[in-house]
């Protein structure tokens, strides 16, 4: 006897759903995956990062798109740097970045007496 040939739909119906892909590692990345040991004096503690998403201004301005599209053309860029550099000449960037400061480096207050 002669089998039929199977369509390529029966085929995948027989091997059930495809294997999901792998998920990524569970919780947030650890310093170590983002700074190496060169850049201690840039490091910014995790509860100072933190309040970055707790500004509301800086979600104001994360909700401009031309900002939000300037951040994914940095994130997915191979030179950085360069980038970075050009970006930092876009008074948006500019004004993303001092926002980001303010937040995690507020400006020490000057000239007030102790109380």
């Amino acid at each position: 006897e002669r089998c039929a040939p199977h369509s390529n739909r029966e085929r995948d119906e027989e091997r059930g759903p495809p294997a999901a892909p792998p998920s990524p590692a569970p919780g947030p990345w650890s310093l170590e995956d983002i700074l190496g040991e060169e850049d201690e004096q840039d490091r910014v503690p995790l509860q100072k990062l933190k309040l970055l998403g707790e500004s509301e201004e800086l979600r104001d301005l994360l909700l401009n798109p031309h900002l939000r599209q300037l951040l994914l053309t940095i994130d997915q860029a191979g030179d950085k740097s360069s980038l970075m550099r050009r970006f930092m000449q876009e008074p948006l960037f500019v004004e993303f970045a001092d926002c980001c400061l303010r937040v995690v480096e507020p400006p020490e207050k000057e000239n007030i007496l102790p109380e």
